[in-house]
């Protein structure tokens, strides 16, 4: 099994294919007609071959809640790994970009929220090690004493 795809909640599928495309750098993978909305989906170039975003229309009222209490809350509906935090941020202002703050350390990650003006808080987020490596002073990650993972 492989995740293949992920979605963002939008308020508006146009407004949304703008800012992933021509402000965040994405690339427009699928465009389809799908009754009144349409199948978007969107990639980064940089990142992994087959994965992509879809812009999904929120249609569905309670859906529409649940995205403001998310951004109310502060809480990111996704989040975007980079090499250099700094720069991209530097870059995505220049675009317009709104960050709640600047990029701040939190462990092993620097990491900054934006607003993608359809509705959603993204996460900016540059690792330490590259993703998925763990830091080479630490070593591989080690379970708690107290759990183990199953051998079945």
């Amino acid at each position: 099994m492989e995740i293949r795809l992920a979605s963002v909640m939008v308020l508006d599928q146009e407004v949304a294919l703008q800012f992933y495309t021509k402000v965040l750098g994405f690339v427009k993978k699928a465009d389809m007609p799908m009754g009144p909305y349409r199948w978007l989906t969107v990639a980064s170039p940089e990142g992994a071959d087959g994965v992509e975003l879809v812009l999904e229309p929120i249609g569905f009222p309670p859906a529409r809640t649940y995205q403001e209490a998310r951004f109310a809350a502060g809480i990111p509906a996704t989040g975007f790994i980079t090499k250099d935090i700094h720069a991209e941020v530097a870059r995505l202002r220049q675009r317009g970009v709104v960050f709640r703050g600047e990029p701040t350390r939190m462990g092993p990650i620097t990491a900054v929220l934006f607003d993608d003006t359809c509705g959603n808080l993204l996460n900016l987020v540059q690792p330490d090690a590259p993703f998925g490596e763990s830091p080479e002073d630490e070593g591989p990650p080690s379970w708690p004493q107290n759990i183990v993972p199953s051998s079945t």
